[in-house]
């Protein structure tokens, strides 16, 4: 009797399921906002990477339908094929005028901007240096290139230095890989640090700033402006699924760089170019960042009202250290961090439990949104207050 190739399958399921580490979907229904429709009622959202509440503005909504129409819903073929929009160049040019960059290249999503950077700039004979605490797109890409890899301990310039000492004779060419915004800490890199040491020993930094552009820096730039190094020698990835309210992602640098990707990175030149709605919110978004700066304002005053309130009424829990809209705190296991998150569902708040594999210790996240209101993070506090015996680690 042949053995069963998929039996193994349900034994993992199972092994997952004793873990607590089982997931499903949970349907949003309605257009995005800072209340969503969860299971039949209404909550408050506290789980969106909408930082600026533009997913639903109806600006994005209304350019994404008039390219539609004019374009059709999808672009057909690779970018290199029949795929290419004038939409897509517009969007390049206002991408590398947001990060003062030489240009920039938009691929369909932000992990494959990643996939596909990392595995064009190194392969077998190269080095990645890669902060542990790395986003999966910026690991699966180092893995997908071939290079050796190294994970140094998170945000740790010293123990960065010291590996390079050690192993960057070895290799052809070197690169460093970082989170500028770690999105289940809510932390920042040490940016100037890590471009100081990529000098000294002729390493390449490539930064993703998926949770941080369109928030951080005078004009929502990301970390890259946050800490004054707009200008420097680095490659810039982030998405447009956050902030900006869309879809896709990209890679900002020099001019080199994106006419080298465009002929190598095998994640844009092998996939259909982003859709002609998405490509056309995204653009919209950008110019709102640029246009209206009260909105990242109100977004740090949601920021700062948060975390005052639970300093003052719920100290009890431990904040993770932030410097962005993402505020966490751990709990001791898997199990306590469900009972956590439907506890907050329970009493209106959309703040589910983030586990392993995702994150090392198992949390809830909060996410701040610029179309919070004070009612909407007053409540928060006091769902936290009121389940403190529960949720407190």
């Amino acid at each position: 009797m042949p053995i069963d190739p998929y039996a193994w399958l349900e034994q993992s399921l199972a092994t997952i399921h004793r873990a607590d580490w089982y997931r499903s979907v949970q349907p949003i229904h309605g257009c995005p906002g800072a209340t969503v429709i969860l299971e039949g009622r209404e909550v408050i959202n506290f789980a969106s990477n909408d930082y600026l509440g533009l997913a639903g503005d109806r600006r994005l909504i209304q350019a994404g339908v008039a390219a539609t129409q004019e374009f059709g819903t999808g672009s057909t073929g690779s970018r290199l094929l029949s795929g290419h929009r004038e939409l897509h160049r517009k969007l390049e040019s206002a991408i590398a005028s947001l990060k003062q960059t030489e240009d920039a290249l938009v691929f369909s999503s932000g992990y494959l901007a990643n996939l596909g950077a990392i595995a064009a700039l190194v392969g077998k004979r190269d080095l990645i240096l890669s902060d542990q605490y790395n986003h999966s797109s910026l690991k699966n890409g180092a893995i997908l290139s071939s290079a050796a890899i190294i994970e140094y301990p998170h945000c740790d310039g010293t123990a960065l230095r010291n590996y390079l000492i050690e192993h960057r004779q070895n290799y052809r060419r070197c690169l460093i890989l970082t989170d500028s915004v770690f999105s289940m800490d809510g932390d920042l890199c040490p940016l100037p640090a890590l471009l100081d040491i990529a000098e000294e020993f002729s390493c390449m930094l490539l930064v993703d700033e998926a949770h941080a552009t369109g928030v951080i820096g005078k004009t929502g730039a990301g970390c890259v402006e946050h800490f004054g190094c707009t200008g420097k020698q680095l490659i810039q990835i982030g998405t447009l699924s956050k902030a900006l309210g869309s879809l896709g992602g990209y890679v900002a640098g020099s001019a080199t760089l994106i006419d080298f990707l465009r002929n190598r990175a095998p994640t844009w030149i092998y996939t259909t170019g982003l859709s002609p709605a998405d490509t056309a919110a995204a653009l919209a978004a950008i110019e709102i960042v640029q246009q209206e700066p009260q909105r990242r304002q109100q977004l740090w005053a949601n920021v700062d009202y948060l975390k005052t309130l639970m300093q003052a009424q719920v100290a009890e829990l431990k904040l993770l250290p932030s410097e962005s809209p993402i505020l966490c705190f751990q709990l001791p296991s898997a199990a306590d961090a469900l009972q956590a998150g439907k506890s907050l569902k329970d009493a209106g708040i959309f703040a589910p439990a983030i586990r392993p594999p995702t994150v090392p210790t198992s949390r809830i996240r909060i996410s701040a949104m610029a179309t919070h209101q004070p009612a909407h993070i007053e409540k928060l506090v006091a769902a936290l207050r009121d389940s403190l015996q529960l949720l407190d680690p």
